[in-house]
């Protein structure tokens, strides 16, 4: 039976690496975004609407293509080459294992970012907004593949993902406060915030740890 004090460091250990690598990540996130919309040079012909969301939709297909299926081939070709083939004989590697959470927690993750970006593009009303659209979806590739790489290295560094999801929740913060002030004005764009805080004190609060979990106390 493992030692549950070693359990408890290890746990701590893990986090302190996981929180070190998402504070580093944020930080070249941060920069790689505001360097792309800062510098590149304002998308001509996006006017109207429909040039925006033509615009968005090839964003999200080329997040798809570098990120979804990279992870459905990576699950498809090990298996074409291993024992896991009949996907019922319980054959699996670690890395086999990793590319399968990968996986799904992009397909998880790629619903948020397509919604927060369409509706970036949406208050987006020129070239140069639009800046944003492709900056968004150039950090959030990148944070996917950073999310995959150090999953494969360590569990704890799949924090180097994070800035993606983050980004993700703060554009559609943007997108449900501005929705909110066409609605009810300045009330109206302040609310879906303090909702979302509200659930999110919540959800920290319900998910704390239990007593005795995760600070185990030896017996004298």
């Amino acid at each position: 039976m493992s030692d549950p004090i070693h359990q408890s460091s290890d746990f701590r250990r893990q986090r302190a690496v996981g929180v070190a690598g998402i504070a580093a990540a944020a930080l070249v996130a941060s920069v790689l975004w505001f360097g792309i919309d800062s510098l590149m040079s304002p998308l001509p012909g996006m006017e109207s609407l429909g040039a925006r969301m033509l615009l968005t939709l090839k964003c999200c297909c080329m997040a798809v293509l570098f990120c979804l299926v990279t992870g459905i081939e990576a699950v498809a070709h090990e298996r074409l080459t291993s024992p896991a083939f009949d996907p019922l004989a319980g054959f699996e590697t670690r890395r086999l294992r990793v590319n399968q959470r990968y996986l799904q927690n992009t397909l998880e993750q790629i619903i948020v970012f397509a919604a927060s970006l369409f509706g970036l593009a949406a208050y987006s009303p020129d070239g140069s907004a639009m800046r944003a659209v492709v900056a968004t979806t150039i950090v959030w590739i990148v944070a996917r593949v950073a999310f995959w790489l150090g999953y494969h290295r360590s569990v704890a560094l799949r924090g180097l993902g994070a800035p993606g999801m983050a980004l993700s929740m703060i554009v559609l913060l943007y997108v449900a406060g501005r929705f909110g002030r066409e609605i009810a004005g300045t009330v109206g764009s302040i609310v879906p915030a303090a909702v979302f805080v509200a659930i999110e004190v919540v959800l920290f609060w319900q998910t704390r740890p239990m007593k005795g979990v995760g600070s185990i106390t030896p017996k004298r």
